[in-house]
């Protein structure tokens, strides 16, 4: 299925409800403005956000809408003044959700907000990065700045952030505590976590005091907001930071002169809906960063699942990620389309 005609295939979305289904179609190819890359995309990761924006829409979107914040591909087209990339350059990136996304031959990200690929790097691999990895990466190094020896609390550590998490945090030198299912404890395991707490079966709060001899956590990283939140706050030793993927817990019910904590928001997407180039171009030296970790082993691609470029394959992934359903990552290989 090649691009012809000045169109491209792409997978829509006619209008965004819970019963949502993708189709496959011809679209116009997109042209790239100024300071910006056309990008071949030649496999493009599925996340969470994906799967909730299906449900939910944009008010930014025009219908039919072309998913996908993940993508990694050759540059194929330069905007107006890009001088950053030449035509042919691998690259990846996290792209504006406001836009249209990756799951097409073809999509536009600004330059400075781009990481080159080094060949050694599969597409699969270097597009299951940037939600998730990077996500991780902004939490431990740009907001929670934990030191070498310190503690983390990673909630939901099998999943894609988490298991980036741990890993990372492990490269830092930190302690990791981390929750997820039984059946996924020897997965969490072998990424480096020193403890893993079942949480359907034990007192997390219980074992984490034990854990750190009641003096709390120094960190922790939430991808579950609500009532974890709300409970991860309290196991917070004086000092201690959290960084939240979902929402922010009620500061109300303690003491915050005793714990003086440092609450965060985790939003790649933030980068884009601000406006801000210099949170833009953040996720390309992230990216850079996070490349630079895969590819010197200090960590590893987490378990890939491979889909075809296909409307009803995706759209099932796209359900399974609502339903919570998804280990490691779902990647859409578009290079053969």
């Amino acid at each position: 299925m090649s691009c012809t005609l000045h169109q491209m295939n792409a997978l829509l979305l006619d209008q965004a409800h819970h019963g949502f289904t993708l189709r496959q179609s011809r679209t116009a190819l997109p042209e790239p403005g100024a300071g910006e890359i056309r990008v071949r995309i030649m496999a493009a990761a599925l996340n969470p956000v994906d799967a909730k924006l299906a449900i939910g829409g944009h008010t930014a979107w025009t219908y039919p809408h072309i998913l996908g914040v993940d993508g990694a591909g050759v540059v194929d087209a330069l905007g107006a003044g890009v001088e950053r990339f030449a035509v042919g350059e691998r690259v990846l990136a996290h792209f504006p959700l406001s836009r249209p996304g990756t799951l097409a031959q073809y999509a536009l990200v600004a330059a400075h907000a781009a990481s080159r690929v080094p060949e050694s790097v599969d597409w699969a691999t270097a597009a299951s990065l940037p939600c998730a990895a990077l996500t991780a990466w902004q939490a431990l190094t740009r907001k929670l700045r934990l030191q070498s020896g310190q503690t983390i609390l990673i909630e939901a550590a099998a999943g894609g952030v988490g298991g980036f998490a741990v890993q990372m945090a492990k490269h830092l030198g930190l302690t990791v505590i981390a929750t997820c299912s039984t059946a996924k404890h020897a997965y969490v395991h072998s990424l480096g976590a020193d403890h893993v707490i079942d949480y359907r079966n034990h007192d997390v709060a219980q074992t984490v005091g034990r854990i750190t001899e009641g003096r709390g956590v120094h960190g922790v990283l939430d991808a579950i907001g609500g009532a974890t939140a709300q409970r991860d706050l309290g196991l917070l030793g004086y000092g201690g930071a959290m960084a939240c993927l979902i929402n922010l817990p009620d500061t109300t019910h303690i003491n915050v002169f005793r714990v003086a904590p440092s609450l965060h928001f985790i939003t790649l997407g933030g980068a884009w809906l601000s406006g801000s180039l210099d949170a833009q171009a953040d996720l390309a030296r992230m990216g850079d960063e996070v490349l630079a970790l895969l590819t010197s082993g200090a960590i590893r691609a987490l378990p890939i699942k491979r889909l075809p470029f296909e409307a009803e394959a995706v759209t099932a992934a796209l359900h399974e990620q609502l339903a919570g359903q998804v280990s490691g990552k779902q990647v859409v290989e578009i290079a053969s389309a």
